[in-house]
């Protein structure tokens, strides 16, 4: 651990003593209340368990190894969102291309080349795949099959890959350094989650929007909301180089951005009327589903703080 910078070993602390303390809670309730299932709490708290210890060896390990992991990841939900869409037998091509864009964006972040990593893919990208459908010379469900696709690849590959390109960031707070800044997101883009689904069950009446996820409330939201930036307030500075009230605005983004992530993929899910995006997370569901909020939040929070330090 001694190339982790302390204040984020202890935010890491601190989420193994959350998950330790969620462990004794579900250990506690199913042997206080055996008649009652609670197979689901332990899917979720078991897939925890493992998705934070290679989150955690992902980050311990040299910096090119976590770009790598974080660009197996994108191409992994990729993968996951081109197989619950409708796609053409004449796009084969067109994905073949779209994955072999990830190497090249991520060595591009790699390499911090921030200009060509910035417009590779909304620009380069969006104006070569309609090239090669083009080329393919198939015109029937053209434009609705390269919607898909480029949407998918600026989703799960550019901005999943913000919170890559935090960690080749120089580090402003050496207390915290860069691996502080993607700690902060990931937790608070989780924790708004959690709070949102607290705040929903204890106070929510008004839905916000029931077509679309039922359970999200206007209670929920609002006291979700306020709970991350609150927090954010002081944990910000903490770990990355915002003060206390940039920490109130980075809590604003994350909270925000990460209801609409949810909500959008939620809208996906019905429209294609299926639950989760996979069963690829025991108790979570797919990549997808996990990572909804994250594919919001991530682009917006370091644009955020590349601005004001970067």
């Amino acid at each position: 651990m001694a190339n982790i910078p302390v204040h984020s070993l202890h935010m890491m602390m601190a989420i193994l003593a959350v998950l330790v303390f969620g462990t004794f809670c579900y250990l506690f309730l199913s042997r206080r209340h055996p008649e009652r299932d609670y197979l689901e709490l332990k899917l979720r708290i078991r897939s925890w368990w493992w998705m934070i210890a290679i989150v955690f060896v992902a980050l311990y390990l040299p910096t090119k190894y976590t770009l790598i992991f974080v660009g197996f990841l994108s191409f992994m939900a990729l993968k996951e969102f081109l197989s619950i869409v409708p796609t053409r037998h004449a796009d084969r091509r067109i994905i073949f291309w779209a994955y072999l864009s990830i190497p090249f964006h991520y060595y591009f972040l790699a390499i911090e080349w921030y200009g060509m990593y910035i417009i590779f893919i909304p620009v380069y990208m969006f104006l070569y795949l309609p090239m090669v459908a083009v080329l393919i010379g198939d015109t029937k469900g053209f434009i609705r099959s390269i919607g898909i696709i480029h949407w998918a690849l600026m989703l799960t590959v550019f901005c999943v890959s913000h919170m890559a390109y935090l960690l080749v960031l120089p580090s402003k707070n050496p207390d915290a350094g860069a691996m502080g800044m993607l700690l902060f997101l990931l937790v608070f883009t989780q924790f708004n989650d959690v709070c949102q689904y607290v705040w929903g069950k204890m106070l929510g009446k008004r839905k916000i929007v029931p077509k679309v996820s039922p359970n999200k409330t206007w209670e929920g939201f609002i006291g979700g909301a306020l709970t991350i930036i609150a927090v954010s307030y002081f944990a910000a500075p903490y770990l990355t180089p915002l003060t206390a009230n940039q920490g109130l605005v980075a809590g604003i983004i994350i909270s925000f951005s990460g209801f609409i992530g949810d909500l959008v993929i939620s809208s996906v899910k019905r429209d294609l009327k299926i639950k989760d995006t996979s069963q690829f997370i025991p108790g979570h569901g797919g990549i997808l589903d996990r990572i909804d909020s994250l594919m919001f939040t991530a682009p917006l929070f370091f644009h955020y703080i590349y601005y004001l330090y970067y």
